[in-house]
């Protein structure tokens, strides 16, 4: 069997834009967050086993702009002025990622803070990962992304991402 769509490396990135228009809010945030080249897919939430993670400084020098890029994605825009908005990925590692695989989810909540909404987005993680494994879990860690909504009610994006390389 191929292992050719197994993720070899990940690494995280969050973002915030703001804009008149919805759209180009969302867009500003992926510029933030420096994805805004790619086309991102979004696919559900396990990282393989032996899926090394890695830093964005890393990662970029070695992607294409266009390239199809495979994300675990949180997504939250708002124009409620006032309105606090927050995106988080949670990951759960297991101590053997020779063998095991973890879990990432995805957190988009209005009103929670960074902490909150990172701290719960690792918690589901854990819990997920609980759920299907007795193995033992290395580390929970999280990316978040929280903004306010301006007095102006301009559009106000924020996103999370877990990205994968596949080489």
């Amino acid at each position: 069997m191929s292992d050719r769509f197994v993720p070899k490396r990940v690494f995280f990135t969050c973002g915030a834009g703001q804009s008149p228009d919805e759209l180009t809010s969302f867009e500003m945030a992926l510029r933030d967050a420096s994805i805004e080249c790619y086309n991102i897919v979004t696919v559900s939430s396990i990282l393989p086993p032996k899926c090394r993670i890695i830093s964005k400084e890393e990662a970029l020098p070695d992607m294409h702009a266009g390239s199809i890029v495979f994300t675990v994605f949180s997504r939250l825009s708002s124009n409620e002025p006032h309105r606090r908005i927050c995106a988080s990925i949670g990951v759960a590692i297991p101590e053997d990622m020779e063998s095991h695989w973890g879990y990432f989810t995805e957190n988009h909540s209005f009103g929670q803070g960074p902490k909150q909404s990172g701290k719960y987005a690792e918690k589901l993680a854990k819990d997920m990962f609980g759920s299907i494994s007795e193995s033992a879990l290395k580390q929970t860690m999280n990316v978040t992304k929280s903004a306010v909504v301006g007095d102006d009610g301009q559009w106000t994006s924020v996103i999370a991402a877990a990205v994968f390389l596949m080489d």
